[in-house]
């Protein structure tokens, strides 16, 4: 088992947020195209904590993104529960096989202006937990924008 975790000022990727080249150096295009359809304010908070999930990702895999794995390779998307599911491709998912990690179990959490990403890796015959019921998570996820929307 592996553990990793990250945690950024929503403005720390500001100036480079600006720029393509970091877009698609950082994003796959399923997550650049759900923050094209958010307010500015809203994909600015979303694209910084799929950026931390992805760097909790990379400290799973011992690597950092210095070590041959681009984010882009790390696409973090939702389940049909709403929680956050990584999926990885080339270097990112061969150092995961090569690892003996068989899933990535990661949770995103947003509060006044920081984002925390925390990503556990489970190695071997370990089994992923079942998905929330629909309505438990529908509950949560009314409650957490119900939050949000009043902060």
């Amino acid at each position: 088992m592996r553990i990793g975790i990250d945690v950024l000022a929503v403005d720390e990727l500001d100036g480079l947020l600006q720029r393509d080249w970091f877009r698609r150096y950082a994003y796959s295009e399923s997550e650049l195209s759900e923050a094209r359809g958010q307010s500015a304010e809203r994909a600015r908070e979303f694209l910084t904590g799929r950026f931390a999930c992805k760097e909790s990702v990379a400290k799973v895999l011992g690597c950092g993104f210095a070590g041959g794995v681009r984010p882009c390779q790390v696409s973090v998307h939702r389940s049909g529960s709403g929680a956050p599911e990584v999926r990885l491709a080339g270097p990112a998912a061969e150092r995961c096989a090569a690892q003996g990690i068989t899933a990535i179990e990661v949770s995103i959490a947003h509060k006044r202006g920081l984002v925390a990403a925390v990503a556990l890796g489970v190695a071997g015959g370990a089994q992923r937990l079942p998905p929330c019921p629909p309505t438990v998570a529908q509950a949560l996820a009314a409650e957490i924008a119900q939050q949000a929307e009043a902060s």
